[in-house]
């Protein structure tokens, strides 16, 4: 089983740089150069998060409010409070994403309607910025747009010999935003305003959304029954 941008195998990709990969040890050594033959000759469809991210074509991500304006002042909050490490945390996160294209700083000019908080979380040291999209996904038209259900969909892997796990590096952050509704997704923090480019975690519709992207992408393989996509996991069942 492949487990691709989870643990580092580096024997084999650290002076090309491919792929961050984990290769089950069960595999004979036989198969095992044979997988790394192919992820080596398909390396340009991976990436490493110090690469830029790649851009979904053709599927630009819309939001349709239920409400005119002017917007109610739920949709205008201010930053939340934040303490000099998370301050800190905040910053790197903030610029990291800036470097990668998916946000930009909001100008002096530009009118702001809608402002959303960010927080950051911690798990074992560990930062994550958190944007409090739940004023926002109040007023969001829902997609419904169904998402697969796990069971059934395990259900096809019964007769498979071999699994290949692979997962969308920052899948959400991938997705083209339409520019009207840029003005939407602004979040506040203790350094100014800041504008999302690409769709961010945490908004109503995204499971939805990306899940009928990914369907769209692979209908022939799907309807093969070999590939499963579950939104950003994609795992590929085969007899070889």
């Amino acid at each position: 089983m492949i487990y691709s941008v989870k643990d580092t195998y580096k024997d084999e990709f650290v002076d090309n740089q491919i792929v961050e990969t984990q290769i089950s040890p069960s595999l004979l050594p036989k198969i095992r150069h044979k997988l790394i033959d192919v992820l080596y000759t398909y390396k340009n469809v991976f990436s490493s998060d110090n690469e830029p991210l790649g851009t979904i074509q053709g599927c630009e991500v819309d939001i349709t409010l239920n409400i005119d304006r002017p917007y109610p002042p739920v949709l205008r909050r201010p930053a939340y409070p934040a303490s000099l490490r998370a301050r800190e945390a905040l910053e790197k996160h903030i610029q990291e994403l800036i470097q990668l294209g998916v946000r930009r700083k909001v100008g002096h000019n530009d009118k702001v309607e809608v402002t959303t908080p960010v927080s950051i979380s911690w798990h074992n040291d560990k930062s994550r910025m958190v944007g409090d999209f739940r004023s926002l996904n109040t007023y969001t038209v829902p997609d419904r747009y169904p998402i697969p259900r796990i069971p059934e969909t395990l259900s096809q892997f019964s007769k498979a010999k071999n699994i290949t796990s692979m997962d969308a590096l920052k899948g959400f952050h991938q997705n083209v935003l339409m520019p009207k509704i840029k003005v939407l997704l602004r979040i506040i923090t203790h350094c100014g305003i800041y504008e999302y480019l690409r769709m961010p975690f945490g908004i109503k519709n995204e499971p939805s959304q990306y899940q009928r992207m990914m369907n769209t992408i692979f209908p022939t393989e799907l309807s093969g029954g070999w590939l499963i996509i579950y939104m950003v996991d994609i795992l590929i069942c085969s007899d070889s």
